[in-house]
Parts: C-alpha cells; structure tokens; sequence
C-alpha cells in the first residue's frame, strides 16, 4: 500500500501481508471503525474489526483476524454483529483465522522485496525473458545475470505479480518460478 497499516498480533500480521499482496486490494486500514449495538438483553456492546480493504472494483471487505479456538461467545456475538452490519452497507466480512504458515512466510518473504529499489528495468527485462515458461529459482536468476544483483529484482517481479510461482510451497532454489499468466 505505500504506507505502514498497524497489527497487534501475527496472525493479523499474516492477513495484513496477504492483503497487500492481493492485487484486488487498492487500500488497506486496521481498525476503520468501532461499531456499537445493543444486545438482546441492552446491554451496551462495541468491537473495532481489524481491518477494512477497499477493493478495486469500489467494495469493501472487512476482516477480522482470530483463530477459531481463540473466538469466545463474546466475540461469536461481535463478529455476528459485523457480518449483519456489513450486509447492510453492502460489504463483505470474514473472519480469518491463522494462515497456512507455508504461505505466510513466502508472503512475508517477497514481501521484504516489494519497494521500488528492489527493481532494476534493465535486470527484470533480463528476468522476464529467462522466466518465460518456466524455470527453477535460481537457474532463472543465473541465466539472468549474477544472483546478488538479480535476487532482489526476481522478487520484487513476484510481489509484484509479473512472475509467479506456487507459493503454498516452500519457497526454496528449485521452486519453478514463470511469467504470470503462463502455465
């Protein structure tokens, strides 16, 4: 996104990265909102979701991030009272619990590689090119130039989404890596 977005714990952390990784997403903001609401009883009830993802095509997506064995009866009844709100704006609403830790770790691992002095125009031409339909990690990176200078490059193009690789994998020098839309 640009900017810092806050978490206060590492599964939210996951969902944060996939968040800004998903090309669906144009914005991302932790804590949007509190809502307020009345239980049955009146007793007075409030909860802040983690975070609200403006998507591209103008919705929106608000996520809480809670591993179900962590959820209480408390927050069953916040998250109930999300889901309804966000019906009635015409978002969408999950709650997420813990990521598969595999992608999670090469999420946050591209991830590292995703501001703008990771690419070099002439490097990730060279990349594009050696990727083409598909090559293991680092056979790619060598056939692209010396693999300190073309590393950094290689994942920049996968946090940006030009190449791709199955990342419900381990992340590692055999991974096949391609051209997005290839394969």
């Amino acid at each position: 996104m640009g900017r810092r977005v806050g978490f206060e714990s590492w599964v939210e952390r996951g969902h944060l990265v996939a968040l800004d990784f998903d090309p669906a997403v144009t914005a991302i903001v932790s804590q949007p909102f509190w809502l307020h609401w009345r239980t049955p009883a009146g007793k007075a009830r409030r909860h802040s979701p983690d975070f609200f993802a403006r998507l591209a095509g103008g919705g929106g997506l608000v996520i809480d991030s809670r591993p179900a064995d962590m959820a209480d009866d408390g927050d069953r009844e916040a998250f109930a009272a999300t889901s309804k709100a966000c019906e009635l704006l015409g978002w969408g609403y999950a709650v997420c619990g813990q990521m598969d830790p595999v992608v999670a770790a090469n999420h946050r691992w591209i991830a590292a590689y995703r501001h703008p002095r990771c690419g070099d125009p002439a490097t990730e031409a060279r990349l594009l090119e050696a990727f083409g339909a598909g090559l293991p990690l680092m056979e790619g990176a060598e056939a692209a130039g010396d693999p300190i200078a073309t590393l950094p490059a290689l994942f920049h193009l996968m946090w940006r989404r030009e190449l791709a690789a199955d990342l419900s994998l381990v992340l590692s020098h055999r991974t096949v890596v391609r051209r997005a839309g290839r394969g």
